[in-house]
């Protein structure tokens, strides 16, 4: 499974580098740790995405 190009993490995570990124794959999302990108990464369908980032906006209120 090749690795998507257009990774990107928040802008709230400044200059440190244990974040999460996160990159758009036709089919929903990839995940990859950013201290270790040559782990690999998880991929995500649109509707697990979807639902994930659901829950997350919710739990922020």
């Amino acid at each position: 499974m090749q690795s998507p190009q257009n990774w990107r993490k928040s802008s709230y995570s400044g200059d440190r580098s244990n974040c999460v990124e996160v990159a758009d794959v036709p089919s929903g999302a990839a995940l990859r740790d950013s201290q270790n990108p040559d782990l690999g990464h998880l991929r995500f369908a649109l509707t697990e995405w979807t639902a994930f980032l659901g829950s997350a906006e919710t739990d922020l209120r």
